[in-house]
């Protein structure tokens, strides 16, 4: 609440308990930014996505529709060495903790109907490209699922299966979905 006898009665109950000291009101943490006002308390991660930039030498890239060329299909090369992969791993784990306020970056696609209401409405979209793994010839899955105007559950991952047509890549795509909505 905002009632400041209760607030400062709390406070010295936790400081009997537990070693601990005062800085006011939470601005940042864990790589989370926390602006509290008269409208609400607002989190973001801004300055950890600039970070991420920074610590991968990215700060200067260039901001792009699609993160691959379309058309584009990569192949295994059995010839070639392996590489270390660290980095790579590094980059993935800092982009999965800026999900936590960009869910949009879970996913290649969202598809996004401009008509539709901004209610508070479970609004799920899924979507599938067909065979696009070019070594086993299994199909992507994505979804998305939005509460009013924000993203309360996505997934982006290969199918378990190879499917015979788009059209039963974007079935199993859409069942996929569909679970999680029944969930």
């Amino acid at each position: 609440g905002n009632d400041a006898t209760l607030i400062e009665d709390f406070k010295i109950s936790m400081k009997r308990r537990f070693a601990m000291t005062d800085l006011g009101k939470m601005r940042y943490f864990l790589g989370v930014e926390v602006i509290q006002n008269s409208d609400g308390i607002f989190m973001h991660q801004h300055k950890y996505a600039t970070e991420i930039l920074v610590r991968f030498g990215m700060e200067s890239c260039n901001k792009v529709n699609s993160p691959r060329v379309p058309g584009c299909k990569l192949i295994k090369d059995e010839n070639e060495r392996i590489a270390d992969c660290s980095t790579y791993k590094q980059m993935v784990g800092c982009l999965m903790y800026l999900l936590a306020s960009r869910p949009d970056i879970a996913l290649f696609r969202i598809l996004y109907n401009a008509g539709v209401s901004k209610d508070l409405n479970l609004i799920g979209w899924s979507d599938s490209d067909y065979a696009g793994d070019l070594d086993d010839k299994k199909s992507t899955t994505g979804f998305v699922f939005m509460l009013g105007s924000g993203a309360i559950s996505w997934s982006s991952k290969k199918q378990p299966i190879v499917t015979l047509s788009t059209t039963e890549a974007e079935f199993v795509s859409a069942a996929s979905c569909a679970c999680q909505g029944i969930w």
